[in-house]
């Protein structure tokens, strides 16, 4: 996949659909493990991102990356930056994750 620019996001279905393609994307939710546990993407992982510049080892290289936080473009945007300077192909989720469920 391309590299992303730094403002640049995917909409929830561009997501759905590269993953059903069967594109490497991990979904990581950077919000505390509060908001997360209140609602969050379906098999999206949990990194705050407060820690995420910690917890690399817990993400697969060779995976896009897609950063979510509640309404998408704060947090994820942050986060999908720190993690491109870090080496990763890293993008935000348009919409966030009240975004994921608005559209279904």
């Amino acid at each position: 996949m391309e590299n992303f620019a730094s403002t640049e996001c995917l909409s929830p279905g561009d997501v759905k659909n590269r993953k059903q393609a069967g594109e490497n994307i991990q979904v990581i939710d950077v919000r505390s493990p509060e908001e997360f546990g209140e609602k969050h993407v379906p098999g999206a992982v949990n990194l705050p991102l407060d820690g995420l510049g910690k917890a690399t080892s817990r993400l697969d290289r060779s995976a896009v990356l897609v950063t979510a936080c509640g309404k998408g473009g704060g947090r994820s945007a942050t986060g999908a930056e720190t993690l491109r300077k870090l080496g990763f192909r890293a993008v935000w989720l348009c919409g966030g994750t009240f975004g994921w469920f608005d559209e279904n």
